[in-house]
């Protein structure tokens, strides 16, 4: 009888990665099927979810929250790459935006969606090699990589592709260390 050998990690099926520009004005996201341990990704869907000016923060926060639940009941996401704040000289943008990123990832935590952080240096480094690159030049390679046409989206969306298609790339990291 013939001997099977069982892999040292699962084989993992395609997975669901939402990525997400935080904001409270206009906070951009991303759904990607990523399979092949990260080496193969699908663009599934791509917006930005947006509050009313007319609005008080509270019910800008709390819309943004509803908004956020109905992308991930719809594409049920495994993972949720976001990005972590970085300092701003509007210190009270920096603060509605920090309360729209705790919205962001309470949504996350009640889903049972698991959370990893990339700054914008590492999310540069993962899609152009360099850290300090521009912008156009990270959505020259998200628009290589997805096949989305330049200058089709807004800035805050192409920002939540590339920190998706971040998580990604850097997903099958752990599996290749585990393996040797």
């Amino acid at each position: 009888m013939p001997r099977v050998i069982e892999p040292v990690q699962p084989l993992r099926q395609a997975r669901r990665v939402l990525g997400i520009d935080p904001g409270y004005d206009r906070c951009g996201f991303a759904v990607l099927s990523c399979s092949g341990q990260g080496r193969s990704v699908e663009l599934l869907a791509s917006g930005t979810l947006r509050t009313s000016r007319a609005d008080a923060l509270p019910q800008r926060l709390h819309a943004l929250g509803r908004a956020l639940e109905q992308v991930i009941a719809q594409w049920r996401p495994d993972e949720m790459a976001v990005e972590p704040l970085y300092f701003n000289r509007n210190v009270k943008t920096v603060i509605e935006v920090s309360q729209a990123r705790g919205v962001i990832l309470e949504r996350a935590a009640a889903a049972g969606v698991h959370v990893a952080e990339y700054t914008p240096t590492v999310v540069k480094s993962q899609l152009t090699g360099h850290g300090q690159a521009l912008k156009t030049q990270v959505a020259f390679m998200v628009c290589r990589l997805t096949g989305v046409k330049q200058g089709a989206k807004l800035d805050d969306e192409m920002d939540a592709i590339a920190i998706a298609l971040c998580h990604s790339m850097r997903m099958s990291i752990p599996m290749l260390v585990a393996r040797r």
